[in-house]
């Protein structure tokens, strides 16, 4: 274990998304490399209220790498330097003494600022309820290998639905587009069999409303890039199949 000396923290503060943002810079004289990024930041404010200051907010929740909740650029790149990987499994050993670290919030207009680091990530919501389900009766489970299921599309579903829903796709991307989330949640249903019956209307509804709130795709790859559950892009390509099948077959409808 090692101990990293000197590290100049500059921190973006706003008080709401209509405040004015402003970078703060705070010192860590030291802190053990086996401390997590968020540890780091944990100490930072306690001694910020020790000292009779406003403690920096940011989202935290599991720490595992798995509930999507932490949400911060380092650097320039959302959830730091290790791929693969959320903010919070981040360590202070990817630093080194002397570093000056950059800490903002996601930036994208769908994502306005709550205040400091935190930001609003409901236009997510909105997706999954447009569509994010399947129309199922209620009841016992089945057991699981009562649909036969191939491997290999088990395989993709459930690669999908390692989908977090952290938001580093859409602060990546220089669009600021949601198609790397929206698909992944479309891609973890539409694969199975349990989704075949709403695939179409599925991916839809989907679509159309994250156009409403996101950019638009133009295949830059940095969601793919940032995602910290490293999700394929294969799945946007699909998901626009999908779209485009979704109108055909509903204009087929309307033409009856």
């Amino acid at each position: 274990m090692k101990t990293l000396t000197t590290l100049t923290l500059k921190i973006w503060r706003q008080d709401g998304p209509d405040g004015q943002g402003r970078f703060e810079t705070h010192q860590i004289p030291e802190i053990s490399d086996e401390a997590s990024f968020l540890e780091m930041l944990d100490i930072l404010n306690e001694r910020l209220i020790e000292e009779g200051k406003d403690a920096i907010v940011f989202d935290h929740d599991c720490r595992e790498g798995i509930c999507g909740t932490c949400s911060l650029m380092i650097d320039g790149r959302a959830h730091g330097p290790q791929k693969g990987a959320a903010t919070c499994q981040l360590h202070m050993r990817t630093f080194a003494s002397g570093a000056e670290i950059v800490i903002e919030p996601w930036r994208a207009a769908a994502f306005p600022v709550i205040k400091d680091l935190m930001v609003d990530r409901s236009a997510f919501d909105r997706i999954v309820e447009a569509g994010g389900y399947i129309t199922a009766p209620t009841g016992g489970a089945p057991d699981a290998n009562l649909i036969p299921i191939p491997k290999p599309v088990a395989d993709a579903a459930m690669d999908a639905a390692a989908c977090i829903g952290c938001g580093a796709c859409v602060a990546a991307c220089p669009n600021g587009a949601a198609s790397l989330f929206t698909s992944a949640k479309l891609a973890h249903l539409n694969l199975l069999p349990q989704g075949q019956a709403e695939r179409f209307k599925r991916a839809e509804a989907m679509v159309d409303k994250m156009d409403e709130y996101f950019g638009s795709c133009t295949n830059h790859g940095e969601c793919e890039a940032a995602c910290p559950k490293e999700i394929s892009i294969d799945n946007i390509a699909t998901m626009n199949v999908d779209f485009l099948k979704s109108k055909f077959k509903h204009r087929k409808a309307l033409a009856r």
